[in-house]
């Protein structure tokens, strides 16, 4: 990878392994949103998609997601422009898109994947896995911005 590809380098030049390399492995953006149809005001919920791996935060089967979870949204450098609004505030892929910096818990800012857990910026051991919870109940478990 190129140094500092994430300062320097748009979406849409990066490599596939620069743009994977952009998830913090947070896991936020596995969470369960409800989106007011009104407003597009987007609330979270601690509602994990059934494929969230709570302790890793990763998905438990990431390269086949989208045939077991079709609603599943496949980020690329071209959708990022429609979906951004639903990514949580500290998500690398939004904060490259509106051309703001990386936080220090980051793990190409820290070097460590870590740091995400040890800042307590991931989802890790909080969230309720989605076939726990009825759809009609996910308002229960909204949380604050993320």
């Amino acid at each position: 990878m190129r140094p500092n590809f994430w300062k320097t380098v748009p979406p849409a030049k990066m490599t596939r392994e620069e743009w994977e390399a952009l998830c913090d492995g947070c896991g936020k953006c596995c969470l369960n949103k409800l989106e007011d149809a009104d407003t597009g005001e987007v609330a979270f919920t601690r509602v994990a998609c059934r494929l969230l791996d709570d302790q890793t935060c990763l998905c438990s089967k990431y390269e086949i997601r989208k045939q077991i979870v079709p609603e599943c949204v496949v980020l690329s450098p071209g959708s990022l422009e429609e979906v951004a609004y639903w990514l949580p505030s500290t998500c690398a892929y939004r904060l490259v898109h509106l051309g703001r910096p990386l936080p220090k818990w980051h793990y190409l800012i820290s070097g460590s994947r870590d740091t995400v857990h040890e800042e307590g910026m991931s989802v890790q051991g909080w969230t309720v896995p989605e076939y726990e919870v009825d759809e009609e109940d996910w308002e229960d478990h909204i949380i604050e911005d993320l």
